[in-house]
């Protein structure tokens, strides 16, 4: 039986798209089932503390703030946005109070490509290591806002999740739409290769199957598309398919909430400039096709209050298996405080979707 039910630290997550969090303005989330608030200063800088008052408790981002600190509503406390304590209003003047003793935990930000990420550590340090400092981006991809953003709740721990997400044997079955393959089975023949805390699919012409997709890009860019597809901890897909003379990106993040709920943000880039007209059409077919994956996996959950013993095969569950296997491997190497040791080797895939 696959027991794999824990969450991953020291790994950047994706926290937020960046158009959602304007100067001066504080968003509250909850990662890892830690509660973070989320915060833009007024001179647009990024940054996030835990959203708990160390007085009474109270959600910091039931208070206010003035672009520059954010004020308790309960007694008026104050902290900047890194969290340090920069004001206790009951205090008297010869009441000298150390106030570092009253800061809140503050976490790593990085802002990139229009998407805000968070490195959530384990407690036992608090900066990324230089190779943890990198988080996931998108070749080719100069620093834009994305043409479309969508986010999705799942109802499952996010093994679930990401699993599903990677699963390329259920598209016949869970996304039956005309615009995206047609209804035939056809043999898939993939080469994957280790990469940087994960896998790559090589870049291959896009699936027989897909035959309806494939003439919708033909029709928009005139050439035959191809993909390449990379997957990497703790749970970040990236998707390139080039087209005649263009390139369409998608950025799949999966960021756990708590045991029972995952967010799944999705982030697409390089709509052709002519096509965008239709972005609210592209973001209804988006929608869908996330809530189709959504759905099956709200109806996993019936059968997952059982604890059945999951029984993955070759070839077509192998991504799954290295999933978890990656998962397992940087758990290890971080409690043993050694170099990860990607467990994926260069392998062709074969299988009927």
């Amino acid at each position: 039986m696959i027991d794999n039910k824990f969450l991953l630290r020291n790994l950047w997550y994706y926290a937020l798209p960046s158009y959602l969090l304007k100067p001066g303005k504080m968003v509250a989330k909850i990662f890892l089932e830690e509660p973070i608030l989320l915060i833009r200063s007024k001179d647009g800088q990024v940054s996030a503390v835990r959203d708990i008052c160390p007085h009474r408790a109270v959600p910091l981002s039931c208070g206010r703030f003035n672009g520059q600190e954010v004020e308790c509503c309960y007694h008026g406390w104050r902290f900047d946005t890194k969290g340090r304590c920069v004001g206790i209003p009951s205090l008297l003047p010869e009441q000298n109070t150390d106030l570092s003793h009253f800061n809140v935990q503050s976490y790593p930000i990085q802002e990139t490509q229009g998407n805000i990420w968070i490195y959530m550590s384990d407690g036992d340090k608090s900066q990324p290591s230089p190779l943890e400092n990198e988080v996931p981006v998108v070749s080719g991809v100069i620093e834009q806002r994305p043409h479309l953003v969508e986010v999705i709740r799942f109802p499952c721990f996010i093994d679930h999740a990401v699993t599903g997400l990677m699963d390329p044997a259920h598209s016949p079955y869970v996304h039956r739409v005309w615009w995206w393959r047609s209804g035939k089975l056809h043999e898939e023949v993939k080469q994957f290769d280790p990469s940087p805390y994960g896998f790559t699919v090589r870049r291959h012409k896009l699936s027989e199957n897909m035959e309806n997709m494939s003439r919708l890009y033909w029709l928009v860019g005139g050439g035959i598309p191809e993909v390449e597809i990379s997957f990497r901890l703790p749970g970040v897909r990236i998707e390139e398919i080039t087209f005649g003379k263009h390139r369409v990106s998608n950025l799949t993040a999966v960021t756990p909430i708590s045991e029972t709920e995952t967010e799944v943000n999705f982030v697409l880039y390089g709509i052709p400039a002519w096509l965008r007209i239709f972005k609210p059409l592209i973001h209804i077919l988006a929608r869908k096709f996330l809530g189709q994956d959504r759905t099956v996996v709200e109806k996993q959950q019936i059968g997952l209050k059982y604890n059945p013993v999951l029984r993955l095969i070759k070839d077509s569950d192998m991504q799954a298996q290295w999933y978890y296997q990656l998962k397992r491997e940087f758990a290890r190497a971080t409690s043993e405080k050694r170099e990860f040791i990607n467990p994926v080797k260069s392998i062709l895939l074969r299988w009927r979707a």
